[in-house]
């Protein structure tokens, strides 16, 4: 146990004992309160500096390792420690899916008081770097700087970046020379934009003063091998503008859809933008094998705006396993709730009588309807509504009851509106997937009035990180 020394902002020997909240490591004083440590993993002994304290808990962060976990391992990433991603680089693989499995765990029990059947064992990710297929990176003409350039007082000449953004510092940005989460070219793309800019003088952006030309640099990369590019400029000087577009398109022939936008606004985001087409086209194609023709595949649209599982491989394993759940002959109806491009609508119409999905975003169910044709599902229908407003006994008495419903909602789960809704309904079978395990622990306590909860799978989408996605299924009592 740590032991608080003299000084009100240290502990000193903590031995910390698991993950915590967003991965940091945890352990426990001699009077019984929780320190939350942000660059330790489970086994490590360490002396603290606390930056937060509260009456039931501290924050801080590890600044002498007195002993060091067995599972410990060298991280792959020399911007590790310093970029605020992939935190658990120096956490064994395996030691990450442990803690996982056990967080879904404790949050079916603990917070939806969720009695569930069996728990499968977590599946795991074959390729644990490299597996995002789409990154944002960011542009600023004051990069940060190390501790060795701070001291050595030397001024440096275009302090400039294109990186992530330091954790809790929005205005300052790390300058990334080779990221582990992106597959090629993603690496050379990013290192070919800054090459070309610094060379050219084209003014990074300033994030206090907002002013500059570049903003921000989208990658979109597919298993089909077509790549996205998207610039985002914050003023319009077309000569530069072109320059930087043709340089690109001259250098990478693979890249099927380059695109920009002028956004002058305050903040970075795309949704509310108008996108140009420079060279290609104005999407790109996903793909994913086809469960029941292996040796086909599945296709996908997918635009600059659109959303994609992130981890294209791994979405495979994850709708394969609600694929499994529901248990599907070949007759059923089947609402895909919160069903965006209609990716898993399609990959459940390959065995569904048919298919309704269900989005409150329009463009996401344009895609969905042109994935579903472009796959040759006739066995699909997709409406456009707030799932909350959307799903009613109204809409059951047009479509048709569901003997399965399938509903993969975001990060804060489930109105209760919702809820409510599928109790009337009774459907058969809910394949509830998740991408929050707290949410959907709420969800399912709710749901258990009717259902009995009998399996729950974690499926690890994200290694390297504390996020996890969980599939659980749920049968009538």
């Amino acid at each position: 146990m740590g032991r608080r020394s003299k000084g009100p902002l240290f502990v000193e020997q903590l031995k910390i004992v698991d993950a915590g909240a967003k991965g940091k490591g945890v352990g426990k004083t001699e009077d019984g309160r929780v320190v939350f440590v942000q660059n330790a993993v489970p086994g490590d002994t360490v002396d603290v500096r606390i930056f937060k304290k509260k009456r039931s808990f501290m924050e801080g962060k590890a600044t002498v390792f007195h002993e060091l976990s067995a599972d410990r391992v060298e991280p792959e990433c020399a911007h590790f420690g310093t970029c605020g991603g992939c935190k658990w680089q120096n956490w064994d693989y395996n030691k990450q899916l442990e803690y996982k499995q056990r967080e879904v765990a404790n949050n079916l029990k603990r917070l939806g008081h969720v009695e569930v059947e069996e728990y499968l064992d977590i599946l795991g990710c074959d390729q644990p770097y490299f597996y995002r297929n789409k990154m944002e990176f960011s542009f600023s003409n004051k990069r940060w700087m190390t501790q060795d350039e701070v001291d050595s007082g030397e001024k440096i000449d275009k302090p400039n970046a294109l990186g992530f953004h330091i954790p809790g510092m929005w205005d300052k940005v790390l300058d990334v020379t080779k990221c582990h989460l992106q597959p090629d070219p993603s690496n050379a793309i990013r290192n070919f934009v800054r090459e070309y800019a610094l060379k050219h003088d084209l003014d990074f952006f300033d994030l206090r003063n907002q002013e500059g030309l570049l903003r921000t640099l989208m990658i979109r990369t597919a298993l089909s091998g077509e790549v996205m590019v998207l610039i985002q400029f914050f003023r319009e000087e077309t000569e530069k503008r072109e320059g930087l577009m043709q340089a690109l398109s001259d250098e990478f022939p693979q890249i099927a859809s380059l695109l920009y936008t002028i956004n002058s606004k305050g903040n970075d985001s795309i949704y509310d933008c108008d996108i140009e087409l420079f060279a290609g086209r104005d999407h790109i194609f996903e793909e994913m094998p086809a469960y029941y023709k292996p040796d086909t595949v599945l296709r996908f649209k997918v635009g600059p705006k659109s959303f994609y599982q992130t981890n294209p491989k791994q979405a495979y394993s994850l709708y394969v396993q609600a694929l499994e759940f529901a248990e599907l002959k070949g007759d059923e109806l089947v609402y895909d709730l919160y069903t965006g491009t209609g990716t898993i609508a399609c990959f459940l119409a390959q065995k569904a009588g048919k298919v309704v999905g269900i989005e409150s975003v329009p463009e996401a169910i344009q895609d969905a309807k042109f994935n579903a044709e472009l796959n040759g599902l006739s066995n699909t229908e997709f409406i456009v509504g707030d799932m909350k407003e959307a799903l009613t006994s109204d809409f059951a008495d047009i479509h048709g009851m569901p003997d399965v419903v399938v509903t993969d909602p975001p990060r804060d789960g489930m109105h209760a509106k919702v809820v409510e809704q599928l109790l009337n309904m009774a459907p058969k079978r809910i394949v509830y997937v998740s991408c929050n395990s707290a949410t959907q622990a709420r969800d399912l306590g709710l749901l258990q009035e009717k259902y009995r909860i009998v399996k729950s799978r974690a499926v690890d989408m994200f290694p390297q990180t504390h996020h996890i996605e969980n599939v659980a299924i749920l049968e009538l009592k």
